[in-house]
């Protein structure tokens, strides 16, 4: 089969299983991302970045097999091969490029601080001198705030929701993150009450940010398995199908390349 013989490197699949049922595409998720990827009150993955992985499998022909692993665990996972792919809002960046493969970006997001509404200090690195930034370690945003806020505290952690609890309780004075993901996973929430967006869009500095947000791969992988995720998802662009997800989820278009 020519499916068969582009993928096989890249998908946990056997010729017993392939007569049964379709190969599967292991993609890993990090949960935590309201609305990209979370764990709903049924236990099951959700999101926009889960339906969009079902999606493109639908489109390859592909079960979509999920993992759900820590940010900072997925690239480990995938040179090891436990996982064929990550979609787990990874932005593209040159550092990153250096180690795995991308696909297009399928969504771009800005980036902003999250602050107390009533703080008292301005969000710069001046404002911030002294004060506790919390990142989720592994992120392009730990790496910006340590070498931007030098001044400041950057505490890490193991995911964003452990960000916004320590923000709630007063243990910060702030939390650098995407910013759809701030907004729909703790300032649209009870426990975000009181908060706010402040400072300048930080995904502006593409030194740091990158093109967008792709789906990582191994770089074995990108003429192969690489090119037929980035077919797929140039037809659910033109189809008008990645603009639909869009707006189910989002008020705001993230899936229109910036100009």
């Amino acid at each position: 089969m020519r499916r068969r013989t582009a993928l096989a490197a890249g998908l946990a699949w056997s010729a017993a299983a392939c007569a049964e049922a379709p190969p599967r595409l292991r993609v890993g998720f990090a949960v935590g991302y309201a609305p990209f990827s979370e764990i709903g009150s049924d236990g099951q993955l959700k999101g926009f970045e889960v339906d969009l992985a079902q999606q493109l499998c639908a489109r390859l022909g592909l079960q979509l097999g999920q993992t759900i692993l820590d940010f900072d665990g997925l690239v480990p996972a995938l040179q090891a091969r436990k996982i064929d792919a990550i979609m787990a809002s990874m932005s593209i960046t040159p550092e990153r490029e250096q180690v795995i493969a991308f696909t297009a970006p399928y969504y771009y997001s800005p980036v902003r601080l999250v602050v107390r509404g009533d703080a008292r200090f301005e969000a710069t690195p001046a404002g911030l001198q002294g004060r506790r930034i919390g990142v989720e370690r592994g992120t392009i945003h730990e790496r910006f705030a340590a070498e931007t806020f030098k001044r400041s505290q950057v505490l890490r952690y193991a995911t964003q929701d452990q960000v916004f609890l320590d923000l709630k309780a007063g243990r910060l004075d702030a939390t650098l993150v995407d910013a759809v993901i701030a907004q729909f996973g703790f300032l649209k929430q009870v426990d975000g009450r009181g908060f706010a967006f402040a400072g300048p869009d930080f995904s502006r500095d593409t030194r740091y940010y990158g093109k967008g947000i792709g789906v990582g791969l191994r770089k074995a992988d990108a003429p192969t398995l690489g090119r037929r995720l980035d077919e797929a998802l140039a037809a659910l662009r033109s189809s008008g199908a990645l603009k639909a997800l869009n707006d189910r989820y989002f008020s705001l278009d993230l899936v229109t390349p910036p100009r």
